[in-house]
Protein backbone atom coordinates (compact mmCIF):
# COMPACT_ATOMS: atom_id res chain seq x y z
CA UNK A 1 0.00 0.00 0.00
CA UNK A 2 1.59 3.25 -1.27
CA UNK A 3 2.14 5.95 1.25
CA UNK A 4 1.30 9.60 0.50
CA UNK A 5 2.14 12.56 2.10
CA UNK A 6 -0.01 14.69 4.08
CA UNK A 7 -0.07 18.25 4.67
CA UNK A 8 -1.87 18.72 7.87
CA UNK A 9 -3.45 22.23 8.93
CA UNK A 10 -4.35 22.68 12.60
CA UNK A 11 -7.78 24.55 13.29
CA UNK A 12 -9.04 25.29 16.78
CA UNK A 13 -12.30 23.75 17.15
CA UNK A 14 -13.88 27.70 17.20
CA UNK A 15 -12.66 27.79 13.29
CA UNK A 16 -14.27 24.06 12.40
CA UNK A 17 -17.28 26.35 11.85
CA UNK A 18 -15.61 28.05 8.89
CA UNK A 19 -13.37 25.48 7.02
CA UNK A 20 -12.45 28.40 3.96
CA UNK A 21 -11.53 30.94 6.23
CA UNK A 22 -8.34 29.87 7.12
CA UNK A 23 -7.34 29.44 3.56
CA UNK A 24 -8.50 32.84 3.09
CA UNK A 25 -6.28 34.81 5.63
CA UNK A 26 -3.53 32.48 4.19
CA UNK A 27 -4.02 34.29 0.83
CA UNK A 28 -4.40 37.78 2.07
CA UNK A 29 -1.31 37.80 3.57
CA UNK A 30 0.83 36.36 0.42
CA UNK A 31 -1.05 39.00 -1.07
CA UNK A 32 0.10 41.98 1.09
CA UNK A 33 3.64 41.13 1.32
CA UNK A 34 3.83 40.47 -2.45
CA UNK A 35 2.29 44.41 -2.96
CA UNK A 36 4.24 45.63 0.00
CA UNK A 37 7.87 44.21 -1.38
CA UNK A 38 6.65 45.26 -5.07
CA UNK A 39 6.30 49.09 -4.19
CA UNK A 40 9.23 49.23 -1.88
CA UNK A 41 11.68 47.93 -4.17
CA UNK A 42 10.23 49.70 -7.61
CA UNK A 43 8.97 53.26 -6.08
CA UNK A 44 12.57 54.61 -6.20
CA UNK A 45 13.66 52.74 -9.77
CA UNK A 46 10.75 54.02 -11.04
CA UNK A 47 11.52 57.72 -10.09
CA UNK A 48 14.88 57.54 -11.40
CA UNK A 49 13.76 55.64 -14.88
CA UNK A 50 11.04 58.46 -14.99
CA UNK A 51 13.47 61.00 -14.54
CA UNK A 52 15.61 59.74 -16.96
CA UNK A 53 13.06 58.45 -19.43
CA UNK A 54 12.12 62.36 -18.98
CA UNK A 55 15.80 63.94 -19.99
CA UNK A 56 16.00 61.35 -22.51
CA UNK A 57 13.00 62.25 -24.15
CA UNK A 58 13.87 66.03 -24.13
CA UNK A 59 16.90 65.50 -25.73
CA UNK A 60 15.30 62.63 -28.17
CA UNK A 61 12.55 65.84 -29.02
CA UNK A 62 14.84 68.65 -29.82
CA UNK A 63 16.86 66.13 -31.85
CA UNK A 64 13.75 65.39 -34.04
CA UNK A 65 13.08 68.89 -34.21
CA UNK A 66 16.27 69.56 -35.83
CA UNK A 67 16.82 66.46 -38.04
CA UNK A 68 12.73 67.06 -39.20
CA UNK A 69 13.33 71.03 -39.91
CA UNK A 70 16.60 70.07 -41.68
CA UNK A 71 15.33 66.75 -43.54
CA UNK A 72 11.80 67.32 -44.39
CA UNK A 73 11.67 71.31 -44.67
CA UNK A 74 13.08 72.36 -48.34
CA UNK A 75 15.19 75.48 -47.63
CA UNK A 76 15.37 79.28 -50.05
CA UNK A 77 18.60 80.06 -50.39
CA UNK A 78 18.99 83.80 -51.29
CA UNK A 79 22.26 84.40 -53.38
CA UNK A 80 23.45 87.40 -55.17
CA UNK A 81 26.07 87.04 -57.92
CA UNK A 82 29.55 88.06 -56.82
CA UNK A 83 32.60 86.11 -58.66
CA UNK A 84 33.87 84.00 -57.57
CA UNK A 85 32.22 83.28 -54.76
CA UNK A 86 28.10 83.24 -56.71
CA UNK A 87 28.37 82.68 -60.24
CA UNK A 88 25.45 81.71 -62.71
CA UNK A 89 26.11 80.07 -65.91
CA UNK A 90 24.05 80.81 -69.17
CA UNK A 91 21.96 77.28 -68.21
CA UNK A 92 20.85 78.98 -65.07
CA UNK A 93 23.19 76.80 -62.91
CA UNK A 94 25.24 77.77 -59.78
CA UNK A 95 29.29 77.60 -59.43
CA UNK A 96 31.33 79.29 -57.28
CA UNK A 97 33.15 78.77 -53.61
CA UNK A 98 30.35 79.72 -51.61
CA UNK A 99 28.14 77.54 -53.90
CA UNK A 100 30.41 74.96 -53.55
CA UNK A 101 30.82 74.82 -49.59
CA UNK A 102 26.75 75.23 -49.24
CA UNK A 103 26.57 71.79 -51.45
CA UNK A 104 29.16 70.03 -49.27
CA UNK A 105 27.11 71.50 -45.93
CA UNK A 106 23.94 70.83 -47.57
CA UNK A 107 24.91 67.27 -48.92
CA UNK A 108 26.20 66.67 -45.11
CA UNK A 109 23.09 67.02 -43.56
CA UNK A 110 20.75 66.04 -45.97
CA UNK A 111 18.97 69.15 -46.87
CA UNK A 112 16.77 69.81 -49.54
CA UNK A 113 17.35 73.45 -50.92
CA UNK A 114 16.45 75.53 -53.88
CA UNK A 115 18.31 78.91 -54.89
CA UNK A 116 16.82 82.27 -55.64
CA UNK A 117 18.39 85.28 -56.53
CA UNK A 118 18.60 88.79 -55.55
CA UNK A 119 20.48 92.02 -55.33
CA UNK A 120 22.67 92.33 -52.37
CA UNK A 121 21.17 94.94 -50.37
CA UNK A 122 17.21 93.29 -51.09
CA UNK A 123 19.12 89.72 -50.23
CA UNK A 124 19.87 91.02 -46.62
CA UNK A 125 16.54 92.56 -46.39
CA UNK A 126 14.98 89.03 -47.38
CA UNK A 127 17.14 87.26 -44.47
CA UNK A 128 16.13 89.54 -42.49
CA UNK A 129 12.75 89.71 -42.91
CA UNK A 130 12.90 85.78 -42.93
CA UNK A 131 11.52 85.17 -46.37
CA UNK A 132 14.58 82.87 -46.77
CA UNK A 133 16.41 81.08 -44.46
CA UNK A 134 19.67 81.10 -45.87
CA UNK A 135 21.88 84.11 -47.66
CA UNK A 136 25.11 83.05 -49.34
CA UNK A 137 27.42 84.85 -51.20
CA UNK A 138 30.46 87.30 -50.35
CA UNK A 139 28.89 88.44 -47.61
CA UNK A 140 31.09 90.43 -45.00
CA UNK A 141 30.44 90.30 -40.85
CA UNK A 142 29.93 93.15 -40.10
CA UNK A 143 28.60 95.00 -36.72
CA UNK A 144 25.48 96.73 -38.59
CA UNK A 145 24.28 93.68 -40.26
CA UNK A 146 24.75 91.27 -36.92
CA UNK A 147 21.82 93.53 -35.71
CA UNK A 148 19.24 92.22 -37.77
CA UNK A 149 20.77 88.93 -39.18
CA UNK A 150 22.83 86.11 -38.19
CA UNK A 151 25.58 84.99 -39.37
CA UNK A 152 27.98 81.46 -39.67
CA UNK A 153 32.08 81.39 -39.03
CA UNK A 154 33.81 82.76 -41.31
CA UNK A 155 35.02 81.04 -44.21
CA UNK A 156 37.12 83.30 -46.29
CA UNK A 157 39.19 86.59 -45.14
CA UNK A 158 40.14 89.37 -47.83
CA UNK A 159 39.86 93.24 -47.19
CA UNK A 160 39.61 96.23 -49.18
CA UNK A 161 41.40 97.40 -52.20
CA UNK A 162 41.81 100.22 -54.23
CA UNK A 163 41.46 100.24 -57.86
CA UNK A 164 42.97 103.12 -60.47
CA UNK A 165 43.64 103.56 -64.21
CA UNK A 166 47.24 103.50 -65.00
CA UNK A 167 48.71 106.48 -66.97
CA UNK A 168 49.77 106.67 -70.49
CA UNK A 169 53.58 107.09 -70.87
CA UNK A 170 53.19 110.43 -71.66
CA UNK A 171 51.19 111.14 -68.17
CA UNK A 172 53.79 108.75 -66.74
CA UNK A 173 56.75 111.10 -67.70
CA UNK A 174 54.65 114.03 -67.44
CA UNK A 175 54.45 112.38 -63.86
CA UNK A 176 58.19 112.43 -63.08
CA UNK A 177 59.07 115.53 -64.08
CA UNK A 178 56.62 117.36 -62.34
CA UNK A 179 56.65 114.86 -59.30
CA UNK A 180 56.99 117.16 -56.11
CA UNK A 181 59.54 114.51 -54.29
CA UNK A 182 61.42 114.20 -57.22
CA UNK A 183 61.33 118.83 -57.59
CA UNK A 184 62.56 118.57 -54.02
CA UNK A 185 65.64 116.25 -54.65
CA UNK A 186 66.87 117.95 -57.84
CA UNK A 187 67.11 121.45 -55.12
CA UNK A 188 68.43 119.80 -52.80
CA UNK A 189 71.35 118.36 -55.11
CA UNK A 190 71.54 121.83 -56.88
CA UNK A 191 72.20 123.33 -53.78
CA UNK A 192 74.51 121.35 -52.07
CA UNK A 193 76.93 121.08 -55.46
CA UNK A 194 76.95 124.75 -55.47
CA UNK A 195 77.74 124.84 -51.92
CA UNK A 196 80.51 122.12 -52.03
CA UNK A 197 81.99 123.71 -54.97
CA UNK A 198 81.81 126.97 -54.39
CA UNK A 199 84.40 125.89 -51.30
CA UNK A 200 86.62 123.79 -53.07
CA UNK A 201 86.70 126.65 -55.74
CA UNK A 202 87.71 129.50 -52.29
CA UNK A 203 89.98 126.93 -51.62
CA UNK A 204 91.86 125.39 -54.61
CA UNK A 205 91.11 127.64 -57.89
CA UNK A 206 94.95 129.53 -57.30
CA UNK A 207 96.94 126.31 -56.44
CA UNK A 208 95.04 123.68 -58.24
CA UNK A 209 95.52 123.56 -61.74
CA UNK A 210 94.53 120.03 -62.40
CA UNK A 211 91.19 120.78 -60.95
CA UNK A 212 90.57 124.36 -62.30
CA UNK A 213 92.52 124.00 -66.16
CA UNK A 214 90.44 126.67 -67.38
CA UNK A 215 91.60 130.13 -67.78
CA UNK A 216 88.29 132.22 -67.11
CA UNK A 217 86.92 132.41 -64.04
CA UNK A 218 82.74 131.60 -64.90
CA UNK A 219 84.73 128.51 -67.16
CA UNK A 220 86.28 127.83 -63.60
CA UNK A 221 83.38 128.18 -61.41
CA UNK A 222 81.51 125.59 -63.91
CA UNK A 223 84.47 123.41 -62.97
CA UNK A 224 84.21 124.13 -59.26
CA UNK A 225 80.06 123.40 -59.48
CA UNK A 226 80.68 119.85 -61.50
CA UNK A 227 83.22 119.36 -58.82
CA UNK A 228 80.63 119.45 -56.33
CA UNK A 229 78.06 117.46 -57.92
CA UNK A 230 80.38 114.86 -58.66
CA UNK A 231 81.46 115.04 -54.92
CA UNK A 232 77.69 115.11 -54.17
CA UNK A 233 76.57 112.04 -56.94
CA UNK A 234 79.83 109.69 -56.91
CA UNK A 235 81.46 109.91 -53.46
CA UNK A 236 84.34 111.69 -52.01
CA UNK A 237 87.64 112.27 -54.14
CA UNK A 238 91.13 111.32 -52.84
CA UNK A 239 92.18 113.87 -50.30
CA UNK A 240 95.12 114.17 -51.97
CA UNK A 241 93.44 115.75 -55.19
CA UNK A 242 93.63 118.65 -53.68
CA UNK A 243 96.56 121.29 -52.59
CA UNK A 244 96.15 122.45 -49.66
CA UNK A 245 95.28 121.27 -45.99
CA UNK A 246 91.87 123.07 -45.15
CA UNK A 247 90.90 121.76 -48.72
CA UNK A 248 92.34 118.02 -47.47
CA UNK A 249 90.06 118.04 -44.04
CA UNK A 250 87.36 119.61 -46.13
CA UNK A 251 87.67 116.08 -48.26
CA UNK A 252 87.79 113.57 -45.43
CA UNK A 253 84.74 115.63 -43.39
CA UNK A 254 82.27 115.21 -46.64
CA UNK A 255 83.78 111.95 -46.85
CA UNK A 256 81.36 110.81 -43.97
CA UNK A 257 78.50 113.32 -45.11
CA UNK A 258 78.31 112.40 -48.51
CA UNK A 259 78.23 108.39 -47.63
CA UNK A 260 75.32 108.88 -45.59
CA UNK A 261 73.60 111.60 -47.86
CA UNK A 262 73.87 109.47 -50.87
CA UNK A 263 72.20 106.08 -49.43
CA UNK A 264 69.25 108.32 -48.06
CA UNK A 265 68.82 109.88 -51.40
CA UNK A 266 68.51 106.56 -52.95
CA UNK A 267 65.79 105.26 -50.49
CA UNK A 268 63.74 108.66 -50.94
CA UNK A 269 64.04 108.07 -54.95
CA UNK A 270 63.04 104.09 -54.62
CA UNK A 271 59.93 105.07 -52.93
CA UNK A 272 59.20 107.79 -54.88
CA UNK A 273 59.17 106.23 -58.18
CA UNK A 274 57.39 103.43 -57.29
CA UNK A 275 54.58 103.02 -59.76
CA UNK A 276 51.69 103.38 -57.77
CA UNK A 277 52.56 106.73 -56.76
CA UNK A 278 53.70 107.98 -60.19
CA UNK A 279 50.49 106.88 -62.20
CA UNK A 280 48.02 107.82 -58.98
CA UNK A 281 47.43 111.14 -56.47
CA UNK A 282 46.37 108.33 -53.82
CA UNK A 283 48.51 107.13 -51.11
CA UNK A 284 47.21 106.31 -48.48
CA UNK A 285 42.73 105.50 -48.28
CA UNK A 286 42.83 109.12 -46.89
CA UNK A 287 43.82 110.62 -50.41
CA UNK A 288 40.29 109.10 -51.45
CA UNK A 289 38.90 112.23 -50.35
CA UNK A 290 40.38 114.40 -53.21
CA UNK A 291 39.67 112.41 -56.04
CA UNK A 292 36.12 111.20 -57.55
CA UNK A 293 35.90 107.40 -55.65
CA UNK A 294 33.17 104.50 -57.01
CA UNK A 295 32.16 101.94 -54.57
CA UNK A 296 29.24 99.31 -55.01
CA UNK A 297 25.75 100.26 -53.53
CA UNK A 298 24.62 98.59 -50.36
CA UNK A 299 28.12 97.25 -49.76
CA UNK A 300 30.84 97.35 -46.92
CA UNK A 301 32.93 99.42 -49.04
CA UNK A 302 30.32 101.81 -49.42
CA UNK A 303 29.94 101.83 -45.49
CA UNK A 304 33.44 102.42 -45.09
CA UNK A 305 33.69 105.61 -47.26
CA UNK A 306 30.70 107.41 -45.90
CA UNK A 307 31.75 106.23 -42.02
CA UNK A 308 35.33 108.63 -43.10
CA UNK A 309 32.94 111.03 -44.43
CA UNK A 310 34.09 110.14 -48.44
CA UNK A 311 31.87 111.42 -50.65
CA UNK A 312 31.42 108.68 -53.86
CA UNK A 313 29.15 107.31 -56.26
CA UNK A 314 27.42 104.00 -56.22
CA UNK A 315 27.08 101.37 -58.84
CA UNK A 316 25.16 98.37 -59.01
CA UNK A 317 27.69 95.78 -60.03
CA UNK A 318 31.45 95.43 -59.82
CA UNK A 319 31.38 95.46 -63.92
CA UNK A 320 29.29 98.96 -63.89
CA UNK A 321 31.88 100.81 -61.16
CA UNK A 322 35.02 99.47 -63.66
CA UNK A 323 32.97 100.45 -66.75
CA UNK A 324 33.01 103.83 -65.12
CA UNK A 325 36.45 103.84 -63.55
CA UNK A 326 38.14 102.93 -67.44
CA UNK A 327 35.87 105.42 -68.88
CA UNK A 328 37.38 108.43 -66.85
CA UNK A 329 34.31 109.17 -64.87
CA UNK A 330 36.12 108.32 -61.47
CA UNK A 331 39.19 108.38 -60.41
CA UNK A 332 39.29 105.05 -57.81
CA UNK A 333 37.48 102.28 -57.14
CA UNK A 334 37.10 100.80 -53.92
CA UNK A 335 36.24 96.91 -53.30
CA UNK A 336 36.97 93.83 -51.74
CA UNK A 337 40.57 93.15 -52.73
CA UNK A 338 39.90 89.35 -53.49
CA UNK A 339 36.71 89.88 -56.32
CA UNK A 340 38.27 92.53 -57.62
CA UNK A 341 41.38 90.96 -58.39
CA UNK A 342 39.20 88.42 -59.48
CA UNK A 343 37.02 90.47 -61.27
CA UNK A 344 40.51 92.54 -62.90
CA UNK A 345 41.99 88.64 -64.05
CA UNK A 346 39.18 87.41 -65.64
CA UNK A 347 38.54 90.95 -67.73
CA UNK A 348 42.31 90.82 -69.21
CA UNK A 349 42.10 87.57 -70.60
CA UNK A 350 39.71 88.74 -72.71
CA UNK A 351 41.60 92.17 -73.65
CA UNK A 352 39.37 94.39 -71.33
CA UNK A 353 40.56 96.65 -68.17
CA UNK A 354 44.26 96.69 -69.01
CA UNK A 355 44.90 99.89 -67.57
CA UNK A 356 43.46 98.94 -64.56
CA UNK A 357 45.81 98.22 -61.14
CA UNK A 358 44.58 97.37 -57.64
CA UNK A 359 46.80 99.42 -55.55
CA UNK A 360 49.26 97.53 -52.67
CA UNK A 361 47.28 99.01 -49.93
CA UNK A 362 45.41 96.93 -47.44
CA UNK A 363 42.96 97.85 -44.75
CA UNK A 364 39.83 97.18 -43.18
CA UNK A 365 40.02 93.39 -43.03
CA UNK A 366 36.74 91.36 -44.54
CA UNK A 367 35.00 88.25 -42.89
CA UNK A 368 33.03 86.43 -45.56
CA UNK A 369 30.09 84.24 -43.73
CA UNK A 370 26.88 82.42 -44.64
CA UNK A 371 23.82 85.07 -43.94
CA UNK A 372 21.09 83.13 -41.19
CA UNK A 373 17.89 84.55 -39.75
CA UNK A 374 18.13 85.19 -36.19
CA UNK A 375 17.97 82.01 -34.02
CA UNK A 376 18.16 79.48 -37.09
CA UNK A 377 17.99 76.11 -35.92
CA UNK A 378 20.76 75.69 -38.94
CA UNK A 379 23.08 77.43 -37.29
CA UNK A 380 25.10 74.94 -35.38
CA UNK A 381 24.96 72.15 -37.81
CA UNK A 382 25.80 74.53 -40.36
CA UNK A 383 28.91 75.96 -38.90
CA UNK A 384 30.53 72.35 -37.81
CA UNK A 385 30.12 71.59 -41.63
CA UNK A 386 31.52 74.56 -42.57
CA UNK A 387 34.81 74.41 -40.26
CA UNK A 388 35.13 70.74 -41.46
CA UNK A 389 35.09 71.62 -44.74
CA UNK A 390 37.14 74.41 -44.34
CA UNK A 391 40.05 71.68 -43.78
CA UNK A 392 39.86 69.60 -46.22
CA UNK A 393 41.51 69.83 -49.64
CA UNK A 394 38.65 69.74 -51.74
CA UNK A 395 38.47 73.70 -50.62
CA UNK A 396 42.12 74.20 -50.37
CA UNK A 397 41.98 72.84 -54.24
CA UNK A 398 39.23 75.50 -54.86
CA UNK A 399 40.79 78.47 -53.47
CA UNK A 400 43.63 77.33 -55.45
CA UNK A 401 41.90 77.48 -58.77
CA UNK A 402 40.09 80.80 -58.52
CA UNK A 403 42.76 82.71 -56.56
CA UNK A 404 46.11 81.58 -57.47
CA UNK A 405 47.36 80.84 -53.63
CA UNK A 406 49.52 78.62 -52.04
Amino acid sequence: MSQENTFVIYCSPRLAKYPHLPLLVLLIVIFAGSYSHIAIANTPVTAITDTSKSNHQAVDTSHELTTAALSNKELVIGTYICPPFVMQDQFGEYTGLSILLWQQIAEKLEIPYTFKNYPLKDLLQAVAAKEIDIGLSCLSITPEREQIIDFSHSFYETHLAIVVKSASHFDTFKSIITNRHLLTIIAIFVTAAAIIGGLYYLLEHRVNDKLYSMRSRPAQLIEGFILGLLFITKGPFNYYEFKTLTGRVLTVALAVFTTLFIASITAVLASTFTIGLINSDIKSPNDLANVNTGAKTASTSSQFLTRHSIAHRQYDTVVEMLDALERGEIDAAVNDDAIIKYELKIAKQNGKYEKLTVLPYQFEKQNYGIALIEQSPYEESVNRELLQFRQSNEWRNALLEYFKIK
